[in-house]
């Protein structure tokens, strides 16, 4: 295998694997690893003059695949919905609040969780597509294809379907995370600082309007189909857009600069960790502020299942939940997406845990159940601005080399919050759900605060340095 390159003497064509990613595993997973990866492939490695040049030459074909990449996966979603559709199917299966409880642990942490544990490698690849692509077609893609399987089973063990499902969306969430860093990364190399804003904005606005549109079908379909067979008809639509989903996101262009990361091992690299946060302390700040508004979302899980016992609400009811949710995820996307683009992505998450503030307070105080369609509107709002602008911030603290890294370590301790914050939440909610919900309020309120007079705008950090 080729060694990295003198700068003076980069190559135009290299193998892929020159910073040894995976000398560390054995021949036996190394081999199908190398396939899956493209690792002994021809590329043309660019310098970061180069690859801007290449980005803007591809930019509106990568804004043009990416964009129906996001907008099918986000509609295909909407019907597997954690805070709506699949609390729904587990409560006909069981009265236990456990799963409902795990299910939002998997939810909000699972995704986050794994990516630490994948950014030392992802770093050292010159390319980040194939890990996107084929890597996330077998851990992300395929579990959503299976979901169906869950209501095929409650047929016959309503306890199956419910471990299966919850064995499936592990696999679903986990696995997304494992190619997150990458795919972040590959966003950031395709799309400007100016640009990617508006590009999640746009493309989340149009795949939430497909959401809301496939939510209000949904709805009729839970309705007038009789269960399971409603689910299986749900979980089959949604398989099929998270698919045509992956074939738009396969035909990227990616710009390749040579990674010029040292191989370190897991050990050293994970050593190495702690300097990074205790050297950039605008960072460190801002890690702990979205710790904290991660442990703040612990009555998310816990809104249908807390409307359906006290209110006894319709099954066409919680489909109006998710429709709700999703024109305020549309509404927050597209807003805050064109607002960081001006205005920076520290300024969009402070709007958007402020109305996480009001959504969990109107949960609190709800005299009936259409409070419920305001609480869900608001945390739609806060979760569309949430996933653009929580995403797009954290490259902007450091060099690009960097990004996995500081991708990873963002995402893998809200991850821990995250998780975290439904263990609290069923501790609160054996005392009453208005005590979970008063709770997300304040720990709300908090995150706001550290955002708000602790956390700087990187780019104005960047611009003085």
């Amino acid at each position: 295998m080729e060694e990295p390159n003198q700068v003076n003497q980069r190559p135009i064509f290299a193998p892929h694997d020159q910073g040894g990613a995976l000398r560390d595993l054995t021949t036996i997973t190394r081999r199908p690893l190398r396939r899956l990866l493209q690792l002994d492939q021809p590329v043309q490695l660019l310098t970061p003059a180069e690859a801007e040049i290449e980005r803007d030459r591809h930019l509106r074909w990568n804004f043009l695949v990416n964009s129906f990449d996001v907008i099918f996966f986000m509609g295909g979603l909407s019907l597997i919905s954690s805070t709506t559709i699949l609390p729904l199917f587990i409560s006909k299966l069981t009265s236990s609040t456990l799963p409902l409880a795990l299910m939002a642990m998997l939810a909000q942490g699972g995704f986050m969780l794994p990516q630490l544990l994948t950014a030392n490698i992802i770093e050292r690849l010159n390319r980040k597509k194939p890990i996107v692509v084929n890597i996330g077609f077998l851990t992300e893609r395929l579990p959503a294809i299976l979901f169906i399987l869950a209501p095929l089973t409650a047929y016959r063990s309503p306890t199956l379907a419910v471990v299966l499902l919850l064995l499936l969306y592990s696999w679903f969430t986990f696995g997304g995370g494992m190619v997150a860093a990458a795919w972040q990364d590959m966003i950031a190399r395709c799309f400007p600082v100016t640009q990617r804003g508006r590009f999640f904005g746009g493309t989340m606005f149009i795949g939430t309007l497909l959401g809301v549109g496939a939510a209000s079908v949904a709805g009729r379909v839970l309705d007038r189909v009789a269960f399971p067979l409603n689910f299986i008809y749900l979980f089959s639509v949604a398989g099929i857009a998270i698919t045509v989903s992956w074939a738009f996101l396969a035909l990227t262009r990616e710009p390749v600069v040579q990674a010029n990361v040292p191989r370190r091992t897991t050990r050293q690299y994970l050593a190495e960790l702690p300097k990074v946060v205790q050297t950039d302390h605008n960072f460190r700040s801002f890690l702990v502020a979205r710790f904290v508004l991660a442990l703040a979302e612990m009555a998310s899980g816990f809104l249908t299942v807390a409307a359906i016992q006290m209110w006894a609400i319709s099954d066409g009811m919680v489909a109006t939940f998710t429709t709700a949710s999703l024109v305020g995820q549309t509404a927050g996307s597209l807003l805050m997406g064109f607002l960081a683009d001006r205005r920076g992505h520290r300024l969009s998450l402070e709007i958007a845990t402020l109305t996480a503030v009001f959504a969990f307070a109107l949960a609190w105080l709800a005299p009936n159940p259409n409070w419920f369609i305001g609480t869900f509107f608001l945390l739609g709002f806060f979760s569309g601005a949430r996933i653009v602008s929580g995403m797009l911030v954290v490259v902007e603290f450091c060099a690009p080399e960097k990004r996995p890294t500081y991708i990873g370590l963002t995402n893998t301790l809200a991850g821990i919050g995250s998780m975290a914050a439904p263990l609290l939440g069923a501790l609160l909610v054996k005392i009453s759900y208005t005590w979970v919900f008063a709770a997300s309020v304040i720990v709300s309120l908090l995150a706001f605060l550290l955002l708000r007079f602790w956390v700087k705008e990187p780019r104005e950090v960047l611009t003085r340095t």
